[in-house]
């Protein structure tokens, strides 16, 4: 409702809405103060997340890693030992990328076959499109699994990967 009567250009700000601004001012230079007083905090907080995501993100995809290894992996530059920690790296590299560059990445095909080459490491697939249609299915601890995405026609891909980035344009 706020915006709209900010629209309708009035005269006088509400006094609720002087209230929430004022609200806004002070958790904004909280933040700023935490930022320049904390940074090591930042740093942590920064590092677990991108821990967590890229974990995550490869738990879907049946990638597992030791636990003891994931920070190593993930923040350092240690050998790696397996294709999955390979896969973890690349990904952690895939999402550097985003979080440097992206405001200036442009959505396109090129960029997505780059994040796919950077989050599958040095797999022969890297940057490809696959050649056969292979389903993602996802495996429960107790046997159980389900297809949680059906990939299209290899040879279609180029295709439905252009009218994916026209709907995002």
């Amino acid at each position: 409702k706020t915006l709209i009567k900010f629209s309708l250009k009035p005269e006088t700000i509400p006094v609720s809405t002087s209230w929430y601004l004022t609200d806004l001012a002070e958790a904004r230079g909280k933040q700023e103060l935490f930022t320049r007083q904390s940074p090591q905090k930042l740093k942590a907080l920064r590092e677990h997340a991108l821990i967590e995501s890229v974990v995550s993100s490869n738990r879907i995809e049946g990638v597992t890693v030791d636990q003891t290894r994931i920070r190593t992996i993930v923040l350092g530059k240690s050998h790696l030992r397996d294709r999955d920690e390979e896969e973890v790296r690349g990904y952690r590299n895939a999402l550097k990328l985003i979080h440097e560059q992206g405001s200036k990445l442009k959505v396109s095909e090129d960029t997505i076959l780059k994040l796919h080459k950077f989050a599958r490491g040095k797999i022969w697939d890297a940057g490809k499109y696959k050649e056969k249609e292979s389903d993602i299915i996802e495996k429960y601890p107790d046997g159980r699994s389900r297809v949680r995405f059906n990939t299209v026609s290899a040879a279609r891909t180029p295709l439905y990967m252009a009218q994916l980035i026209e709907l995002w344009k």
